[in-house]
């Protein structure tokens, strides 16, 4: 990627900068990662870990910035706590599987790594996505440094191979997509986002993009190559044919016959008309459209996950024509989704019986709260990456003005609660990291657009599709 100048005047002894400055952890040393908050008003639990995913945005601020070395400490000290069992069981994690989060403890005056793999997590669900976040932000380490001596170190390789190995294993499926259980990934309780959730699926996707930028054809190289171009290709297909809702696909979908048997059927997987929630048939504009968040046996979630579809944009899963119908749906249904806190994480909120069935009633995700229609300012930085690659900067400004209007005031928190997002979360942290990086990410991307490079795929992947 070319080297822009940094910008100094973003950059100054901001409050958000210097909270950031202030989250990063110290290991031997040296800086390895950022705590996930600072609130000096609650118990710490595990927020004062570093996790995977949450250090994303952040890392992204320092590779930005210039200051390499915490990211390329984390790659390398991460990949030195990734699981090599064999298999997962009893609470022990599979092989090339990441931590969810860990934290630095000393024994003595000896500074030792403790890694948490989800044995420690609420209802025990391992990090589904931790290893494809490792593997993004490996790629974006390179891409902004150039360091290619790090990814093609041995240590590296094989790291990359363990993750593929655990994301492509044969499995009782006939379906391109991973099968993961409920809360594996950001949405981390009970949702009803158990089995083929579109978060992972475009997670999966963009991992193995990068990873097929990353891998060296040497040696068993070749194999691993070829497993990724082929499942790309498949994902794709299978993801782009079958996820997609916008109305011209809810009027196939009503008229779907059920129960229908053989190889060519209209209705694949068996979903009933009935199951059709009537808001989506008033919500859905004609010129807009998304990516269901789940499809499965008998099954099509259509609630709309903000980070999925995004990501999609990102990833060059969604076409063109797909990403730009993605920010219609943005901009027709802004109250919805941006509101008064910049993104809702899904739509809409599971209410009433559902609520109770789907969650085990959840306090915590009660309706318009936290993962169940909850507002995460940390997702600012993909809608405007998103905004900028579909050419609706527009969207990305307005956004972000949103945005600062109201954190630093609010001390930065982690959600926001509300059809609207006009309360601060219930239960949430004040001075969130990946809430004060998510706005110094969307920020420097509006500032230079060629940053984008680093989450951004050029081009749609041109593969051989294959169908059901």
């Amino acid at each position: 990627m070319e080297t822009r100048p940094i910008n100094q005047q973003f950059f100054q002894e901001t409050a958000s900068w210097q909270f950031l400055k202030n989250s990063i952890i110290y290991y031997r040393g040296q800086p390895i990662g950022t705590v996930a908050a600072q609130d000096p008003e609650l118990a710490a639990l595990n927020y004062d870990q570093c996790f995977l995913r949450d250090f994303v945005p952040s890392a992204f601020v320092f590779l930005m910035n210039g200051q390499t070395d915490i990211v390329r400490n984390f790659l390398i000290e991460t990949l030195t706590l990734q699981s090599h069992e064999k298999q997962m069981d009893c609470f022990q994690p599979g092989a090339g599987l990441m931590p969810a989060s860990f934290k630095v403890e000393l024994n003595g005056s000896e500074e030792y790594l403790v890694a948490d793999f989800g044995e420690q997590a609420i209802a025990r669900v391992p990090p589904v996505d931790s290893c494809m976040w490792w593997i993004l932000l490996l790629r974006a380490y390179v891409t902004a440094t150039g360091d290619l001596p790090l990814v093609r170190q041995p240590q590296f390789q094989q790291g990359i191979k363990l993750i593929l190995d655990l994301c492509l294993v044969h499995r009782f499926s006939m379906y391109p997509t991973m099968l993961v259980p409920d809360g594996a990934f950001m949405i981390d309780r009970r949702m009803g986002v158990y089995e083929h959730p579109l978060e992972i699926q475009v997670l999966l996707y963009a991992a193995l993009r990068a990873a097929r930028e990353l891998l060296l054809p040497d040696r068993d190289g070749e194999k691993y190559l070829k497993k990724v171009h082929d499942r790309l290709g498949a994902l794709q297909y299978h993801i782009r044919n079958y996820y997609w809702v916008d109305l011209k696909r809810l009027r196939e979908i009503y008229r779907y016959k059920g129960n229908e048997f053989g190889k060519e059927v209209a209705n694949k997987f068996n979903i009933f008309s009935q199951s059709i929630p009537s808001w989506v048939i008033e919500w859905l504009p004609e010129n807009g459209g998304y990516l269901a968040g789940n499809l499965g046996p008998g099954r099509m979630d259509f609630r709309f996950f903000a980070l999925g579809n995004l990501m999609a944009i990102l990833a060059g899963l969604a076409s063109e024509a797909e990403s730009q119908r993605i920010m219609n749906l943005f901009v027709h249904r802004w109250e919805d989704l941006i509101g008064h806190m910049p993104v809702k994480i899904c739509y809409p909120a599971l209410q009433g019986l559902e609520w109770q069935i789907v969650t085990g009633c959840d306090p915590k995700n009660i309706p318009w709260s936290y993962h169940n229609g909850g507002n995460w300012p940390v997702l600012l930085w993909l809608f405007t990456a998103a905004a900028l690659k579909t050419g609706r900067v527009e969207l990305a400004h307005e956004a972000i003005a949103i945005a600062e209007s109201r954190l630093t005031e609010d001390k930065f928190p982690e959600y926001y609660d509300g059809k609207n997002g006009r309360l601060i979360g219930k239960e949430a942290r004040i001075y969130q990291t990946w809430t004060i990086a998510g706005l110094l990410v969307a920020k420097q991307f509006l500032a230079n657009p060629d940053h984008i490079q680093l989450i951004s795929f050029p081009e749609t992947f041109i593969g051989n599709g294959c169908s059901l």
